[in-house]
């Protein structure tokens, strides 16, 4: 039979090749973690919430999972090249109708994560430009600000957000390492590895401290949605991948660690509730009053980089589901000149700026730190709740596309360490769904502890839907879900698709 035709989006649309190799690729994942915000936000947050004080073990811990993790995922980068990365794994793997519905929720989950960032980035660039240039301008102006540019590096070449990208992490990584070198000098209780220890970590509070560390990866998984894009498609994206895994468990275990030396075991759990102030205070009484200032800078900058690169994620995943029909074609559309996904971007752009206007109007005359508590607070943690679930589906998923396809590859690659990740990866969002109310900030029962998780499992089970509806309707668009336009002959389907040979016989 013939193949059906490609979509007219498919046709007349691609994104950049050959732009990106590993080290830009490197950059572009860990400025999706946020380096410098980790540390003086989220690190300093796990310990206060929590009361944990093994948490410098927590990320070497998610470090090894994720590389396991990376084992299968990466190995399936290299023969499946497509924007839309979880969702064309899943669709591959465990059939069209689960891989549309893990693309809605990759959609929401990503958006989440991006948008939420906005309501810290307003809020830090208000803090900074209120306390060194004495301006009182709204948070939501300045997110605003931010918003702006991130559209317009959005529909730019992405070799260059990387280029950007790339400064903005090697300026925050210099603040971080100047922080844990003055840490380890300072020692008030001496060094010690007690922080490292299991019994720190493995507590009552073991499921949220795990569930709070996590964000600090959200963006790795990245690497591959770049796969059309990479200089080498076999190798850049499993090198990339594999590196900032190591690179952002390893950094953020060692900051931690740290921060433990510089406030003292005994303490730091306690002076953490101070939050960013904490790593910002020491680094003022320790380091002349420019450099607290280029951190606090480079604290917003961070921010900045993390929009980037979730925007990119997002634009990208709206351009491989416009491509295959699975979404209007017309956000397969590309800027002629950049070849960045321009329709997909600009559409992520407009969902950001109803969103912001949104909680801007409801913030009004609200505290201060309003955008934090709700815009960041809700939306990152929700978009992490989706995240780890995607990616425990995905290690499933691999599992399902070797078992047709070895592609020569060994039983570790193919079956064990997806396996063993898939299992971890449910017993971690088992944690985040048992500590959803911690991780939002509700000291009592509130209704968003389950309406903010049904955000994204909703659009989830209606992505199911709509591809059961989409093969009765569309069976060319069906046949072309998860394969980047290529025809359905060139790739074997998943047996969930396909009726058994022996019954059609």
């Amino acid at each position: 039979m013939a193949a059906p035709p490609q979509s007219t989006a498919a046709q007349g649309s691609s994104l950049g090749k050959r732009r990106l190799g590993v080290p830009a690729l490197v950059f572009m994942i860990i400025a999706a973690s946020a380096p410098l915000t980790v540390v003086g936000g989220g690190v300093t947050s796990n310990f206060a919430v929590t009361g944990v004080l093994g948490i410098p073990l927590s990320f070497i811990v998610l470090g090894i999972i994720l590389l396991v993790f990376a084992v299968g995922y990466t190995a399936m980068s290299q023969h499946v090249q497509n924007a839309g990365a979880f969702y064309a794994y899943v669709s591959r793997g465990l059939g069209k109708a689960a891989g549309v519905g893990a693309a809605w929720v990759a959609l929401i989950s990503y958006n989440a994560m991006q948008i939420g960032i906005y309501g810290m980035f307003g809020f830090a660039l208000a803090d900074f430009l209120a306390t060194d240039f004495g301006l009182s301008i709204p948070w939501w102006v300045c997110a605003l600000c931010g918003w702006a540019i991130v559209g317009i590096l959005g529909v730019n070449k992405v070799d260059f957000s990387a280029k950007v990208l790339g400064i903005v992490v090697a300026l925050e990584f210099l603040v971080v390492i100047v922080y844990d070198v003055l840490a380890l000098r300072e020692a008030p209780e001496g060094i010690s590895a007690q922080s490292l220890e299991p019994a720190s970590l493995f507590t009552a509070g073991v499921g949220a401290a795990l569930a709070f560390s996590i964000a600090a990866f959200m963006g790795f998984e990245s690497g591959a949605i770049y796969g059309e894009e990479v200089k080498d498609p076999q190798t850049t994206a499993r090198r990339a991948t594999l590196i900032a895994i190591s690179i952002i468990g390893a950094f953020y275990a060692f900051s931690a660690w740290s921060m433990t030396i510089g406030e003292g075991a005994s303490a730091v759990v306690e002076n953490s509730a101070d939050g960013p102030g904490m790593v910002f205070g020491f680094l003022a009484t320790h380091t002349p009053s420019w450099f607290v200032t280029m951190g606090n800078l480079l604290f917003v900058t961070s921010l900045l980089a993390a929009l980037i690169a979730f925007h990119n994620v997002v634009s990208r995943y709206f351009f491989s589901l416009g491509r295959e029909g699975v979404l209007p074609e017309a956000l397969a559309k590309t800027n002629p000149r950049t070849h960045a996904p321009m329709m997909g971007s600009l559409t992520q752009s407009a969902l950001a700026l109803v969103v912001l206007l949104v909680f801007a109007i409801a913030g009004a005359g609200a505290d201060v730190m309003f955008p934090v508590f709700t815009l960041f607070t809700w939306l990152t943690n929700t978009g992490a709740f989706g995240l780890v679930m995607l990616m425990a589906l995905t290690s499933f998923a691999v599992i399902g596309y070797f078992r047709r396809e070895s592609h020569g590859l060994s039983t570790w690659t193919t079956t064990i360490a997806p396996l063993l990740s898939g299992v971890s990866l449910v017993v971690l969002f088992g944690a985040i769904v048992m500590n959803f109310d911690v991780l939002i900030g509700l000291e009592e029962a509130s209704a968003l502890a389950w309406i903010l998780p049904a955000v994204v499992l909703v659009p989830g089970l209606a992505g199911v839907a709509w591809a059961v509806r989409l093969k009765t309707l569309k069976p060319a668009v069906y046949a072309q879900v998860g394969r980047g336009g290529e025809p359905p002959e060139a790739q074997p389907e998943p047996h969930l698709d396909e009726e058994p040979e022996r019954m059609k016989r």
